[in-house]
């Protein structure tokens, strides 16, 4: 009864909010996903975590990749599809490398930059005509990276390097998915997704693996799960509510990670952070709004919109 009038409630809210309320849930479940991450690569090595993640995910989406599993494989485009498993695979492990030696909060802010990754490969792979002002919104975002990492000084960190360039590979996926959009299926580019992923980390994997314990396998499960469950809310939340709506609520997963971070680590961010943080979602922002007002779809659609490539 309670149920049925919750969900009687929820059809009859506007779009815009539809959307809006489904992308917390998903934002939460990517949050988790991360944190969950990071409590697992304080004992575990990454690919080892990776290849557990890939098998999980694939293993629920099975059903829809062996529905038309020979006809998935087809693609007009495979050395794209090849390319695309090397920027998600260099995207997952620097930024999940990054999430797990990072404060949460540092590495999801420094994750936002593929905003302007997405922007300069558009530029130099799709040939899109940018402006002056999406220009200075990218160089103004870059600023902000470079405030919450510090170059130079002794708060500076490798990882906070190997963030940005898990933001570049996941803005390389996202390119890359609009290109073979045009002429694969989404089967076909989810099934060599899952494939190739996973076989890329088999041997790391399988050669770094130690044997998880009882609350080792709970986490990884969960980790699983809420990977698949926040795409899937992702989805659903574009498909009710309007891309740039949607894509500048995305942001609200870096209060997310300060609070898993503070709970779970100790950890609260500093004022750099903050400021960096601020500049870098304030130039995504009206990055996003540029596109919607030149009818453009690429840092503002699903595809990506978390930090799962």
């Amino acid at each position: 009864m309670l149920l049925a009038a919750i969900r009687h409630r929820f059809t009859v809210l506007p779009a815009n909010l539809k959307g809006a309320v489904v992308l917390m849930v998903a934002a939460l479940f990517f949050s988790v996903m991360v944190a969950t991450i990071k409590l697992l690569g304080q004992q575990l090595h990454i690919t080892q975590i990776l290849l557990v993640r890939q098998i999980i995910m694939t293993a629920i989406v099975a059903p829809a990749i062996m529905m038309g599993f020979s006809g998935s494989l087809r693609t007009t485009r495979f050395g794209l599809q090849l390319a695309r498993v090397v920027f998600a695979l260099i995207g997952m492990l620097a930024g999940f490398s990054a999430v797990i030696h990072l404060p949460l909060a540092d590495a999801t802010a420094i994750g936002f930059a593929k905003s302007f990754f997405v922007t300069i490969f558009a530029v130099f792979i799709l040939a899109e005509t940018v402006g002056p002002r999406r220009w200075f919104a990218v160089a103004l975002g870059f600023v902000g990276v470079l405030i919450m990492m510090r170059p130079g000084t002794d708060a500076f960190s490798i990882y906070g390097l190997y963030a940005l360039i898990g933001a570049a590979g996941a803005g390389a996926v996202m390119i890359m998915i609009r290109i073979m959009a045009r002429t694969d299926s989404p089967t076909t580019i989810m099934t060599y997704q899952a494939l190739g992923v996973g076989l890329a980390m088999a041997v790391p994997g399988i050669y770094f693996w130690q044997w998880p314990d009882a609350t080792q396998w709970i986490l990884i499960v969960v980790m699983g799960l809420v990977s698949y469950l926040g795409q899937y809310f992702n989805i659903l939340a574009y498909k009710w509510g309007e891309a740039s709506f949607m894509a500048s609520l995305d942001y609200v997963r870096l209060l997310y990670a300060t609070a898993w971070g503070f709970v779970l680590f100790g950890t609260l961010p500093q004022i750099g952070t903050w400021i960096g943080a601020g500049i870098i979602i304030a130039a995504s922002i009206y990055t996003i709004r540029r596109e919607a007002m030149r009818k453009q779809a690429l840092t503002r659609a699903p595809d990506g919109r978390g930090y799962a490539p």
